[in-house]
């Protein structure tokens, strides 16, 4: 029996592709690999800042930097040059270098630090590369791909991308930084599909570990504001006039 009970067509190619070797093989010797309630095999995507990137069918639970070192050649710049790794494709939060180097990949392990693994498309980001400027690349992402159809994602993402390209044009105040962070969490939980969820959790991430890092790009507002006369339905004329 499937799904509630109900004749199930599993159309996964992943899970399908194995499923001659577990009849040969038999269920045991499939649930031997791995870990306690992370059994098996998973295939991973690896690309990124790394020497080879490849696709490799792994036990659950290997090590992030076995994983990394053995089948994809290692980060570019090596294991010191690492900033960040996103573990389960563009829709997880990236976990930073420290958390990586005793890392596992599975399911359990990933959540234990705020992560998941998702589909298992390891994306490797090191110090050459600018974390903020590839994030609001990945927001942009989320924001052109958005259905439209929950005001929450629709209007967040959006919101989401703005704020980090200012952010990494340094352009951005402090309290676009809270806002950027209320956004995400008026996203979560909101919308009808996990795309929502997909869109917010990357930026959380990024929150997360980075927080330094963004407030360094940042700038306290004013306390006295020049006030501009900038109607409501703004005429580019009227921007371009002495008086605007």
């Amino acid at each position: 029996m499937g799904l509630y009970g109900c004749p199930t067509i599993v159309n996964n190619v992943e899970t399908i592709a194995v499923v001659p070797t577990i009849l040969r093989r038999g269920a045991k010797w499939f649930a031997s690999m791995g870990r306690p309630k992370n059994t098996g095999t998973k295939i991973f995507c690896i690309s990124g800042n790394v020497n080879a990137p490849c696709n490799v069918e792994e036990e659950m639970g290997i090590p992030l930097k076995e994983l990394i070192e053995k089948h994809a050649g290692g980060v570019i710049g090596g294991w010191k040059n690492l900033q960040a790794v996103i573990p389960g494709g563009s829709s997880m939060p990236m976990v930073p270098k420290d958390i990586c180097e005793t890392l596992r990949m599975d399911f359990d392990s990933l959540v234990e630090v705020k992560s998941g693994l998702g589909t298992a498309g390891v994306v490797v980001i090191n110090k050459d590369e600018d974390i903020v400027k590839c994030m609001a690349r990945i927001a942009r992402f989320y924001k052109h791909e958005s259905c439209g159809q929950c005001t929450p994602c629709r209007e967040g993402a959006g919101w989401m991308w703005r704020i980090l390209e200012r952010t990494a044009k340094g352009e951005a105040t402090h309290k676009d930084i809270d806002l950027l962070s209320d956004v995400t969490k008026q996203i979560e939980g909101h919308t009808i599909c996990a795309f929502g969820e997909g869109s917010a959790w990357p930026v959380q991430g990024l929150l997360r570990h980075f927080r330094k890092e963004i407030d360094k790009r940042c700038f306290s507002e004013p306390t006295i504001k020049k006030k501009r006369k900038i109607p409501y339905l703004i005429d580019q004329h009227k921007l371009e006039s002495k008086d605007a």
